[in-house]
């Protein structure tokens, strides 16, 4: 049982930190001065909401699913500046491909950990 819950609760920090990235995502147009670049705000501000959205729902009812869709946001966030053209900005395009890695590799470790995967644990 001590397993269990301290596995949660590396799980659930692992969201936090996914919900935080989010947020700091949707706030970086105003951080950065980006936010008169109207397709890299609208971006950050989604994905930003998305993210953080979903990571906090993860944080109250763990889910695969959740961890899935953050992999996905995480990664569509990242290739966001080429697949949308705002590459050329370059607080912009960092921003959205360093929170957008930072959540991928988080979603991706909590599946991992999810499937029984992680430091041993002695109880």
């Amino acid at each position: 049982m001590t397993v269990e819950l301290s596995r949660r609760s590396e799980l659930t920090a692992g969201n936090i930190m996914s919900a935080l990235a989010g947020g700091f995502l949707l706030a970086s147009p105003w951080l950065f001065g980006f936010a008169s670049a109207r397709t890299a705000a609208w971006s950050a501000w989604t994905g930003g909401a998305l993210i953080a959205g979903v990571a906090l729902i993860a944080v109250a009812k763990l889910q695969a699913w959740e961890e899935w869709l953050n992999l996905a946001l995480g990664l569509c966030v990242a290739a966001a500046p080429w697949a949308l053209g705002f590459a050329g900005l370059v607080a912009a395009m960092w921003t959205h491909v360093g929170v957008g890695l930072a959540v991928a590799i988080l979603a991706a470790v909590e599946l991992w950990m999810m499937q029984g995967h992680g430091p041993a644990r002695t109880t």
